[in-house]
C-alpha cells in the first residue's frame, strides 16, 4: 500500500521557518512525482511546488518562489518542504500527494494523498 505520511508542522511568529517532511512507502520516487498542497480554512487547496525526478528538479507555484524550497532524499523516501520568512496568510493545513511521474498543475492527477501537517504563523 502507497503511504504518505507529512510531518514537521508547527507554530512559529512571522519571519519564521519550518522544514516539513513527507515520508513515502509503497513507491519509488522513480516513478512518482511528489507535490505539495495547502488548504486554508474557507479556501480553496492550492498548489505550493512539486518534484519529479522525471522534471530535473523542483517547480513552485507563485505563492511558493522565493521563500519555500522543495528538495528529496530519494534513499530515505522523504521529500521536504522548507518554508522561510513566513507570514500569517501562510496558516494552512500542508499536504503531500503522489502522482506518477510528472509534475502537473491538476490537482485530480495526484492519485495518492497524506493527511497533513498543521503550520500556523502569527503576527
Amino acid at each position: 500500500d502507497v503511504q504518505l505520511q507529512a510531518s514537521g508542522g508547527g507554530s512559529v511568529q512571522a519571519g519564521g521557518s519550518l522544514k516539513l517532511s513527507c515520508t513515502a512507502s509503497g513507491l519509488s520516487f522513480d516513478d512518482y512525482a511528489i507535490g505539495w498542497f495547502r488548504e486554508a480554512p474557507g479556501k480553496k487547496r492550492e498548489g505550493v511546488g512539486c518534484i519529479s525526478n522525471h522534471d530535473g528538479g523542483a517547480r513552485y507555484y507563485d505563492l511558493a518562489k522565493g521563500r519555500f524550497t522543495i528538495s528529496s532524499d530519494n534513499d530515505k523516501k522523504i521529500v521536504y518542504l522548507q518554508l522561510n520568512n513566513l507570514k500569517p496568510e501562510d496558516t494552512a493545513r500542508y499536504y503531500c500527494a503522489a502522482e506518477q511521474k510528472w509534475c502537473s498543475r491538476n490537482q485530480s492527477m495526484y492519485k495518492y494523498w497524506g493527511r497533513g501537517t498543521q503550520v500556523t504563523v502569527s503576527s
